[in-house]
């Protein structure tokens, strides 16, 4: 079996032609996609400087899926307002970034713009800070779930509110759940972006209690730590969230809980200065930074999976990695 890197939250596009195309089903996504893409200029044009609104993401994962032939997206699901969410793969024959092109020999990427879609347009109408899903509970009474702690991982024990509705209650975490599962023996990490502390999170988070391989993540996350630190001087702290932050579970939690050995989660900048309205002048910064962790840390799953630490030659130990995010949060 290939080898293969992921990340957590992935989408599909199914083309005419494919088997399985629905075209009745496919128009649908479209449609949907249609009523919340605005007038967009061609790939040249888009900045990665500022924040945009959904619609002008799906047009960016439509683009970058026609100019270049080494990604492609895939359907994952949908979401509880029925909008579509995909993920995008990248594939072999990435040519650009060698490091990256090394990495790709045994590893697929996965990677998920948004997952809480909904909650994200919902961000752009209505309320800024809004952080969690749109779905709607108790008669309309509620409306929401925080998916990342919609995961069944010491589910609602700590760390969540007590109007819970059950463990992947909502349909973003069912469908971004189940691909994960029906991959996880292929799958050697899962990292999941967040916002916001600067910090590299292990698990377990809703506990004291340290994972069996609990001194490796901290030593592979403070390598990447320091990777990061090097690229703009940013400082970023290690650890459990119960240890250096607050008990609470997630979805790496869950991400090791079903045998995922390397699973991270990621609080991006800052430390509270702007909080969650970090300004566009800092994306840049900020991407560039994470993505050295990023490479950090899949240059040491690489290493652990594919070479033989007194031959260095190449193994055939099976791997996928899930950013999650790439499976990733980035609400």
């Amino acid at each position: 079996m290939k080898p293969l890197l992921g990340n957590l939250y992935l989408l599909g596009m199914l083309v005419p032609g494919e088997l399985g195309y629905d075209r009745s089903v496919a128009q649908q996504r479209q449609e949907a996609v249609d009523k919340i893409v605005s007038p967009w200029r061609i790939l040249e044009t888009y900045s990665y400087n500022r924040y945009h609104p959904m619609g002008e993401i799906y047009q960016w994962m439509s683009e970058t899926r026609e100019k270049y032939t080494e990604v492609v997206t895939h359907f994952l699901g949908m979401a509880y307002e029925n909008r579509p969410v995909y993920y995008l793969k990248i594939l072999q024959n990435y040519k650009y970034n060698s490091r990256v092109r090394s990495l790709l020999k045994n590893l697929d990427f996965y990677v998920l713009p948004v997952l809480n879609i909904d909650g994200y347009i919902y961000t752009w109408t209505t309320d800024r800070l809004w952080r969690n899903s749109r779905s709607s509970h108790n008669n309309g009474m509620c409306f929401g779930t925080d998916l990342n702690r919609n995961f069944d991982a010491s589910w609602c024990s700590i760390g969540a509110s007590h109007n819970c509705q059950g463990p992947m209650s909502e349909p973003e975490t069912k469908v971004v759940s189940s691909f994960i599962e029906s991959e996880k023996e292929n799958t050697a990490c899962f990292l999941t972006m967040h916002s916001y502390g600067q910090l590299i999170l292990v698990p377990y988070g809703y506990t004291k209690n340290k994972s069996s391989n609990h001194e490796q993540l901290i030593q592979v996350g403070q390598k990447a730590a320091n990777a990061l630190k090097a690229k703009h001087g940013t400082n970023y702290r290690v650890g459990s969230s119960a240890d250096i932050l607050y008990a609470t579970s997630g979805s790496s939690d869950w991400a090791w809980d079903i045998g995922i050995p390397s699973s991270y989660a990621f609080e991006l900048r800052d430390n509270g200065t702007y909080g969650f309205v970090l300004p566009e002048s800092q994306i840049q910064a900020t991407c560039e930074e994470t993505m050295e962790a990023v490479l950090s840390v899949l240059d040491d799953v690489y290493e652990k999976y594919w070479y033989s630490n007194s031959a260095g030659k190449v193994t055939s130990t099976a791997v996928l990695l899930s950013l999650l995010k790439s499976f990733i949060f980035l609400l």
